[in-house]
């Protein structure tokens, strides 16, 4: 068969034809009387063989060796052609990644999508400082994508860096929660306390209903910093954080028992008692919980040290009875609480 003919039925130009005879790849085993080029049955399967292999990604010297050498081990190849190509994807969706952060920021001027360049770069930066200049120049020079923001939030290691990114991604308001929600999904543990503290952050109504499906997170940190956002805007009388003022406080009280961030608990507790009918409620729940006898010590007494801001005559009746408590330093805690109650009480 002509080159011709070869080329009409493989799909392989002439061209590339003579190329890979001048190779030594594909050579014909034959000549007419004229000198060109004939093509045997075999020269056809092993053309058919070097495209198919080339479709894989291997370069022509590649190919003749995979032909060619007895001793060729295609695992090996197979294995750095998923290596190579993992990496050129990587590559890709990462450009790909970027146009479209590009793109939301809806540019004007090519000077705008500069900026929004070299914002990007900056908020992917190895210095904590570029990071933390791009967050906290978010809106200001170029708009950074939301996108852009919460992914750099949810990953950032720097606490510094990490509060300056909050900052960006609250500015985002609503825009931002549904990509903060599925961080509260991440099977990473520190990507999900990253989201619930970036929620928290975020003064909307859809953000206190994002805290509140916190507090069933079987995840503690996500639960204790729902808890403490929550009882925060419960304090302070927001309205969507009133409802969240009433389902906090077992957590509250969970937390100060686990010893996790319990002084922050405490607090939050007193914050929500300067309500009577908050107070009575609470000291009811840390009773509830003492009477459910915590098997550490230093739990009842971190119980009782935050009935102390606790209002109310259920507080003064459960201080009165630990003042008699078996464990001596339960019962001196107490003893020393109700004298500082009193001594407040108006003559």
């Amino acid at each position: 068969m002509l080159i011709g003919d070869v080329a009409r039925r493989s799909g392989v130009s002439a061209r590339m034809l003579r190329h890979y005879d001048s190779l030594g790849l594909v050579r014909p085993t034959g000549r007419t009387v004229s000198g060109y080029r004939e093509y045997s049955g075999e020269d056809i399967r092993r053309i058919f063989h070097v495209e198919s292999l080339r479709s894989l990604g291997l370069s022509l010297r590649e190919v003749a060796r995979a032909l060619d050498d007895p001793g060729f081990r295609p695992a090996e190849l197979v294995e750095d052609l998923v290596r190579q190509t993992r990496e050129r994807i990587a590559v890709e969706t990462a450009l790909l990644t970027r146009l479209r952060r590009i793109g939301a920021a809806e540019p004007a001027e090519w000077e705008d999508v500069l900026q929004t360049v070299a914002l990007l770069h900056a908020l992917g930066s190895e210095n904590a400082a570029n990071r933390q200049r791009a967050a906290l120049s978010s809106g200001e020079e170029a708009a950074v994508p939301v996108d852009a923001l919460v992914e750099a939030a949810l990953g950032e290691e720097d606490p510094v860096v990490a509060g300056a990114l909050r900052w960006a991604v609250a500015q985002s308001g609503e825009a931002a929660l549904d990509l903060l929600a599925e961080g509260l999904a991440s099977p990473v543990a520190a990507v999900r306390e990253r989201a619930v503290r970036s929620i928290a952050e975020i003064p909307h109504e859809r953000a206190a209903a994002l805290l509140q499906g916190a507090l069933r997170s079987s995840d503690s940190a996500v639960r204790g910093h729902a808890a403490l956002a929550l009882g925060a805007q419960g304090a302070q009388g927001e309205p969507q954080g009133e409802q969240g003022a009433v389902n906090v406080v077992p957590t509250l009280v969970d937390m100060i028992v686990e010893g996790t961030n319990d002084v922050d608990a405490a607090d939050a507790l007193s914050a929500l008692a300067s309500r009577p009918a908050s107070a009575d409620r609470i000291a009811t729940a840390i009773v509830g919980r003492l009477a459910a006898g915590p098997d550490e010590l230093p739990a009842r007494r971190r119980l009782t040290q935050a009935l102390a801001d606790i209002p109310g005559a259920v507080a003064d009746r459960a201080l009165a009875e630990l003042s008699h408590d078996e464990d001596r330093a339960v019962a001196l805690t107490a003893t020393y609480l109700l004298t500082l109650r009193e001594a407040r009480q108006p003559d």
